[in-house]
């Protein structure tokens, strides 16, 4: 009987002690790479310096490309694809990994410093889909960049080191709160109050909005900005938390961002280890995922198949509509995250079709709401063809939904990618707390994304 049934024990059960090293070996370098790009600028940052150090170059430096020649391309700092050219002609298709960068956060308002009373803020707007409430009362951090009128940019990174101020939402003590209480969750908090404090010492030279001003001197002797230079900037407001191991086991991971970060590290890794694959290997790391991929820096925008059409034109075989066959006749793993289930929480979920954490990455067929609405449905052919080098490499897998079918839903990449030809099936990492400021993961899951990767990448 065990033989005709899905296989569905914890994947630490068959873990041998040498692997055992090496999965949590894996996850402290995740964790290390998770502390330092908190925010997608700084993710693709990081990207560049490991990409480099591995041997890729940017596409300007390359005036042709050849098999096993390692390629990346930048756009605004803020989505980066990389390629490892194949054996084969592009014309046959690629092998696609595409993850995304960006997190739900704060994002600052273009005027955002105020006062209220005897206290200085900086009001929010915040980005994604996030229970507001979760983002009070715990340390934050600010991160982005800042773009003086005359171009220069300023970097930005306070609050993650013990000797650099945090900064938090203040939220109403329980004994004043019982208005606030009777509340729906999503009412309690209101998003225009989901200000950070930043400051209370007065100016003594002004008359008017003293601790706002004693801010802007603070701000133009660190930076040399004034309160303008906040319009052409994009500051986010993160969790100062550290990505941590979770449990007396040790067998977790606790940290911010890790949708879809934990995707994109495990498929870095996976494409640094790649030299002359068969098929041209190509990851993607997108932005604006969480607010509908929009913008050109999203992966809606045409900034990808120009870089494929580069890549073809740098191969010397480019030719009218070819663009359009390659992305036909190629495959891709939409790496994003799966809604974990929660045993705490289990009435949202259908456990016979839900992504346990420790039971390796999970396979999502088709996301979407509803009736299956805005999704991209793969294909039973590429379902079978994914199962089947998953169990040749001994990679443990699950397959899952997000969810009880009328209880909600959620949307990837993967349906963009799925418009042009590609056959598509969403394959990530398993999340408890999705979302939140903390989100958690399983180490093994984790290994087991890198591994699935990377044996998709030399398939």
């Amino acid at each position: 009987m065990s033989d005709l049934t899905i296989n569905r024990k914890s994947g630490w059960e068959e873990v041998a002690e040498e692997e055992k090293t090496q999965i949590y070996d894996f996850a402290n370098n995740y964790m290390d790479f998770l502390n330092n790009a908190k925010t997608e600028r700084e993710i693709i940052k990081e990207t560049e310096k490991l990409a480099r150090a591995r041997g890729f170059k940017s596409l300007n430096e390359y005036p042709e490309l050849y098999p096993g020649d390692k390629v990346y391309y930048i756009n605004r700092e803020k989505n980066i694809y990389l390629a490892v050219i194949g054996e084969e002609s592009m014309e046959g298709g690629l092998n696609i990994i595409g993850a995304h960068a960006d997190s739900p956060r704060l994002d600052l308002k273009p005027n955002p410093l105020k006062q209220e009373g005897n206290l200085a803020y900086l009001k929010t707007h915040y980005y994604g889909g996030i229970k507001k409430y979760q983002w009070t009362a715990i340390p934050l951090a600010i991160h982005g960049i800042i773009v003086k009128e005359n171009g220069e940019k300023i970097y930005v990174s306070i609050g993650e080191n013990d000797n650099e101020p945090v900064f938090t939402i203040t939220d109403l003590l329980p004994h004043l709160a019982k208005e606030q209480q009777q509340k729906k969750l999503s009412e309690a908090i209101n998003g225009e109050n989901l200000s950070v404090l930043v400051g209370s010492i007065p100016d003594k030279d002004e008359e008017k909005e003293k601790v706002k001003s004693y801010i802007l001197k603070l701000l133009n002797k660190k930076y040399g900005i004034t309160e303008e230079d906040f319009v052409s900037s994009e500051l986010e407001i993160v969790p100062a938390f550290k990505c941590r191991t979770l449990g007396f086991d040790e067998s977790l991971i606790a940290g911010y961002g890790q949708d879809d970060k934990v995707c994109v590290y495990t498929a870095l890794r996976a494409i640094l280890n790649i030299e002359r694959p068969k098929r041209t290997a190509v990851c993607l790391f997108s932005d604006k995922e969480e607010i509908g991929s929009m913008g050109n820096t999203g992966m809606e925008s045409h900034v990808f198949d120009t870089f494929i059409a580069e890549l073809l034109n740098k191969t010397r075989i480019n030719r009218p509509n070819l663009l359009d066959k390659v992305f036909c006749n190629s495959k891709m793993l939409s790496a994003d995250v799966d809604a974990g289930v929660d045993p705490l929480y289990i009435s949202v979920s259908d456990t016979n079709n839900g992504g346990f954490l420790g039971r390796g990455i999970s396979l999502n067929k088709y996301t979407g709401s509803g009736g299956k609405y805005n999704s991209s449905d793969a294909n039973a052919e590429y379902v079978a063809e994914i199962r089947r080098l998953f169990k040749q490499n001994n990679i443990r897998f699950q397959v899952a939904e997000l969810g009880k079918v009328d209880i909600g839903g959620g949307g990837t990449i993967a349906y963009i990618l799925a418009n042009k030809g590609v056959d598509v099936i969403d394959c990530g990492v398993p999340v408890l707390s999705m979302h939140a400021p903390y989100e958690v993961t399983c180490k093994f899951d984790v290994y087991s994304a890198y591994r699935a990767y990377e044996a998709f990448f030399r398939n």
